[in-house]
């Protein structure tokens, strides 16, 4: 089969998440008269951060009420006297300004461009933080669609956020859409679950120990052009 529309997962797929994060919380931490370098600090607010996106992958929280759990939590744990509101609100305007993208991920979208190929992303996320970075990125302009899961009501790997993409790029074409992204349980299952082909970006090769099998899986962004290649010479 040839495929037609790349359907990305955004967050430690195109973009390096993890620093934007340790940035907007360190300019939070800092806020709070709290060090950012302090390790058990910053281990306590991921630790609680981690466990409220796999809620929301489960559909045991939505992403309004995630957003501000978490410093509730944090704040409950670390004996403050705080907002979690106000908290949250700093911590998304800061989250929303850092924007990295990973090596490669220009260089590949320029490619599925000029080959072509239509790109849409779908994640899970907060829509301020999403479109605020992906418009202070390079790659603001390749994406025909974004679809976050605040909008949508649904989260990957829930069907309702990929039916919610078909009806948005126009196409219900399943044969043609490849899901790439770097999360077994979110991307892969999610593309498994609508019944499209899928690839995991598995940079760091780690085990598979889920059961949860890819069509593809890539351990570098530009090894998806063989893949593609291969696609169409099938075709």
């Amino acid at each position: 089969m040839s495929y037609e529309w790349i359907l990305f997962d955004l967050d430690e797929t195109l973009f390096d998440f993890k620093m934007s994060e340790a940035r907007a919380l360190a300019y939070v931490l800092a806020s709070l008269n709290l060090d950012p370098e302090d390790a058990g600090i910053t281990d306590c607010y991921n630790r609680i951060n981690k466990g409220l996106w796999k809620e929301l992958e489960q559909g045991l929280i939505n992403s309004t009420e995630l957003k501000v759990e978490r410093f509730r939590r944090f704040c409950l744990e670390q004996k403050l006297n705080e907002d979690a509101q106000a908290i949250s609100d700093r911590y998304i305007q800061s989250l929303s300004e850092q924007s990295f993208v990973f090596e490669g991920a220009l260089e590949l979208c320029q490619y599925l461009k000029e080959n072509g190929y239509r790109i849409a992303a779908i994640t899970n996320g907060i829509k301020q933080v999403q479109f605020g970075r992906l418009n202070r990125s390079a790659l603001k302009d390749f994406f025909e669609a974004v679809i976050v899961s605040e909008d949508t009501g649904f989260q990957k790997p829930q069907t309702g956020i990929f039916e919610h993409a078909f009806a948005q790029i126009g196409s219900a074409d399943k044969e043609k859409m490849l899901m790439v992204g770097d999360s077994l349980t979110s991307d892969i299952q999610g593309g498994n679950n609508v019944g499209i082909d899928t690839c995991w970006y598995n940079p760091n090769r780690l085990p598979n120990s889920t059961g949860i099998v890819p069509t593809h899986e890539i351990h570098r962004l530009d090894e998806l052009k063989s893949i593609l290649t291969r696609s169409k010479a099938k075709a």
